[in-house]
């Protein structure tokens, strides 16, 4: 089994999708005890994956972001996110989220009677994020069990039996009391975001415009606007920054280049500007970001 993970950081591919394997091929489960103040920019970033993701707010509240949708889920509250939804959780002050990223075929492999009456329905007419509040008897009584499975991570003792079986209970209950309908195709918006993000982060070093970023599909720089305002709320100049700092980052931590150098290697026209933008967002320099994190490793 799996042991409690952390992760500080979001990694995806081309697509969006996360990179990070849960759990394994013979258990495909990964429990995260996770702070979303400790991810950068206290954010776990855009991104998606084909498991389905419960969360529980153990402390402070999540920003949880998908699509158009912001919603605010306080201490006490959770969610399940559906799979393939892309999404992304901010916070404004320390938030502890533990969570269970995990693939459907642990509820029933995918050509049983019980995943074509059950799961697969969810997966294609289930809602993108289904929300579980303490004041809803059925949603309390899901949150309850979503904090058993939890509790139980770790213990070593049946413990893959004692999940699958929490994990089945957890179903149960939440197909009682929700109705499923046909999602909607998803919107091609979301498609031409991934890949001028995509474009992005394959170009980052270079002298990038808006009229790069929308030509990648073939739009205007209106449209582009309006599909990164719509779907993530930041504009394309603006996640082009925050790409170039996380990069940024990771060269502090991983290598002994200089400031300058990095500066300039992801995409920088100046180090003033740089050193100011890393400083907005990470609430320090570059030399004392990098002295930090080596202290903590």
């Amino acid at each position: 089994m799996p042991g409690i993970r952390a992760l500080i950081h979001t990694v995806t591919d081309e697509t969006m999708m996360e990179s990070e394997q849960h759990g394994s091929a013979g258990f495909p489960f990964q429990y995260y005890y996770e702070n979303i103040w400790d991810f950068d920019f206290h954010r776990v970033d855009w991104h998606w994956h084909p498991e389905l993701e419960m969360v529980y707010v153990k402390t402070g509240v999540a920003i949880c972001r998908i699509g158009e949708t912001v919603r605010d889920v306080p201490a006490g509250g959770g969610f399940l996110i559906n799979s393939k939804v892309m999404h992304c959780l901010e916070a404004e002050g320390d938030t502890v989220i533990p969570n269970a990223v995990f693939s459907p075929v642990l509820l029933a492999p995918e050509d049983s009677l019980v995943a074509s009456k059950y799961v697969t329905p969810y997966l294609s007419g289930g809602p993108e994020c289904l929300y579980l509040l303490p004041s809803v008897p059925w949603q309390a009584r899901c949150l309850e069990i979503m904090c058993a499975l939890f509790d139980i991570q770790g213990s070593g003792e049946r413990e893959e039996l004692r999940t699958v079986q929490l994990l089945l209970t957890f179903w149960e209950e939440m197909m009682a009391h929700i109705s499923l309908c046909e999602r909607a195709v998803p919107d091609i918006s979301l498609r031409r975001l991934q890949i001028m993000m995509q474009y992005i982060q394959e170009h980052y070093k270079e002298e990038i415009r808006l009229e790069d970023i929308a030509g990648a599909v073939f739009v205007g720089k209106s449209t582009a606007l309006d599909i990164f305002s719509r779907c993530i709320h930041q504009s394309p100049v603006s996640y082009l920054i925050d790409y170039r700092l996380s990069q940024a980052a990771k060269l502090l931590m991983r290598t002994e280049k200089r400031v300058a150098d990095i500066s300039e290697e992801t995409g920088f026209q100046s180090i003033e500007y740089f050193c100011r933008a890393f400083r907005k967002r990470y609430g320090m320099t570059p030399q004392s970001y990098r002295k930090e994190k080596r202290t903590e490793e």
